[in-house]
């Protein structure tokens, strides 16, 4: 099941100016733009949310992303709007949201697209298998160069057994993502570390830009061990190699504010210069 939204009439445009960095060098036509993009998993209404709303602002903040992901977004009718409006809002982003569950329900649970770039077009998907819940969602972009591209976000199967249901959903993500050329970057909490036997299909695809830029933190946690969590590195920014080169990549988000934290979760952010 697909669904479709034109969101032209519907989403402001904003102005690039502040957003791009442009650098010398690499192309005869000009300067090179940047994109930087980051992923989040905001662990919906656990801890304290109103204590971590601030923490979680500033590290989407520091990063000054262009495009970010964010999962296990939530709102529940009057008492939670919702979260990634809230957090689109303060940053001066627009906003897309996917979920299962129905638009007239007060309370859905999904993913967030946050950007400031122009939206040209926005799909999403429930993935298979369809009693796991799960949605991927994608936009199309243009940046201030003039240039279309494509960022899409999941969150995909989260049990360590559930390799088989990853592997299912990873091939209905491939399945259903654009293959037309339009450059394209994948983030998301995969709930998988990139050798994870399931992971292949991506990993042909993609790169990922940690691994790239750090190959040394290939291994580092984006899991909070201080909140129980096992060490492992699940969050991934994967973009189309062909397209895009990493150089800048970094987690982050990854320290309390006395004894609160952002999330269970640490972030991912990434810098891009277009091939």
């Amino acid at each position: 099941m697909t669904t479709r939204r034109h969101l032209l009439a519907a989403l402001p445009a904003l102005s690039l100016a502040a957003c791009a960095t442009p650098r010398t060098g690499g192309r005869a036509d000009g300067p090179v733009r940047d994109l930087t993009v980051a992923t989040f998993n905001i662990w919906h209404d656990q801890g304290d949310w109103r204590a971590r709303l601030p923490l979680l602002e500033a590290t989407l903040r520091g990063a000054n992303a262009d495009v970010i992901g964010l999962q296990e977004v939530l709102q529940d009718g009057d008492s939670l709007p919702n979260q990634a409006r809230t957090l689109a809002d303060r940053l001066g982003m627009q906003m897309v949201f996917s979920s299962v569950d129905a638009e007239d329900q007060p309370r859905r649970y999904g993913n967030a697209l946050l950007t400031r770039l122009p939206i040209l077009d926005f799909d999403w998907i429930k993935l298979e298998p369809l009693d796991d819940y799960r949605t991927a969602q994608r936009i199309r972009c243009r940046r201030a160069d003039g240039t279309v591209i494509d960022i899409a976000n999941t969150h995909f199967h989260h049990t360590g057994e559930g390799g088989a249901i990853r592997a299912r959903q990873i091939s209905h993500l491939l399945d259903w993502l654009p293959d037309d050329g339009t450059p394209l970057i994948l983030v998301g909490d995969l709930n998988a570390p990139l050798d994870n036997p399931e992971m292949a299909p991506l990993c042909a695809r993609f790169s990922e830009a940690l691994r790239t830029v750090h190959p040394d933190q290939a291994d580092r946690t984006t899991l909070n061990t201080a909140l129980g969590h096992r060490s492992v590195q699940i969050d991934h920014i994967l973009y189309e190699a062909a397209a895009f080169t990493p150089v800048e990549a970094a987690i982050v988000g990854d320290q309390p504010v006395g004894d609160v934290w952002p999330s269970d979760h640490f972030a991912k952010v990434a810098r891009f210069r277009t091939v």
